[in-house]
């Protein structure tokens, strides 16, 4: 399989496995509160990923004596980025955050062209600029909302908006330190330094009564993280950052399927989602854009 194939097979996974992360936290945080959900995310990642590694390579662990400048800093930022999140989800809502959240990808699409020089062809410009048009259709509803914004409300979008740029420097730091070092070994670090810094701020009284259901769903989340960064710094090692950027974009689409499987369920659990006929469209356009940003180039025959 093709470098490039494999890229776009693990950005994919990572697109779908945060299109259901975001009903998971809204389900999550009805029990244990925003704080320890993070810390529980990064808990399990690293723990799940230690004990991986301790059989499979040993020696990945001693990347935590020495840790690069560059990779405290990616972990500060992305442990920014899952509370900044958080924190935007309970000043406004889900899906406005979510169009928000939308603007890391976006930043690291830029510098994808301005830092890294990656080259830009005439139907990945086109691609870009469809996959524009659609996203603002998708979203047509949560748009007029944020500009609409008032209050408490723009707090949640400032919230929102630090948490997309924290994601973009992760990323683009990212990028950099996979190129001299093993991905597993950059998320020991990546998972573990968060965990450590949020202990303080941890309230860890409710989950003694927590059923085990609940249990469940935050193993779920904790797995979610480390498969997902897991292959997206993989993704990022074999495609440029452009490309990752538009894929990441359409995991809402998969939020808003499954948001719509539920509403037409009518499960109680979780809030409902209203669906038009625009935001179907909006969808179709942007998976359009997406995939000619992604198609590969074909080379010139000599």
């Amino acid at each position: 399989m093709q470098n490039h194939t494999k890229g776009i097979i693990y950005v994919g996974i990572t697109a779908f496995l945060w299109g259901f992360l975001g009903i998971a936290l809204k389900v999550a945080v009805r029990e244990v509160d925003p704080v320890t959900v993070v810390w529980f995310r990064f808990l399990i990642a690293f723990v799940g990923l230690s004990g991986w590694l301790a059989i499979k390579n040993p020696s990945s662990f001693k990347i935590i004596t020495r840790p690069p400048l560059l990779l405290i800093l990616a972990a500060l930022a992305l442990s920014w980025n899952y509370m900044g999140y958080m924190l935007g989800v309970h000043y406004t809502t889900p899906s406005n955050a979510n169009l928000i959240i939308q603007s890391g990808p976006l930043l690291l699409a830029t510098a994808g062209f301005v830092l890294f020089k990656e080259p830009l062809h005439k139907k990945q410009i086109i691609g870009f600029a469809i996959a524009i048009v659609g996203f603002v259709f998708f979203y047509r509803d949560q748009l007029a909302a944020f500009f609409e914004a008032k209050g408490s409300y723009n707090t949640g979008i400032l919230f929102t908006f630090s948490s997309a740029a924290a994601w973009a420097t992760y990323a683009i730091l990212q990028k950099k330190l996979v190129v001299k070092h093993p991905v597993n070994s950059l998320n020991l670090v990546l998972f573990g330094l968060p965990a450590i810094l949020y202990i303080p701020f941890l309230n860890l009284t409710p989950l003694l009564h927590l059923h085990w259901t609940w249990w469940v769903l935050l193993f779920f989340l904790g797995m979610n993280t480390l498969v997902a960064y897991t292959f997206l710094a993989k993704a990022l090692q074999y495609i440029e950052a452009n490309k990752v950027s538009i894929i990441l974009i359409m995991n809402p689409m998969i939020t808003f399927v499954t948001m719509g499987i539920l509403t037409k369920m009518d499960v109680s659990w979780v809030q409902h989602e209203r669906f038009t006929p625009v935001t179907i469209f909006g969808a179709l356009i942007l998976l359009t854009g997406a995939i000619l940003v992604v198609k590969q180039p074909k080379k010139s025959s000599k």
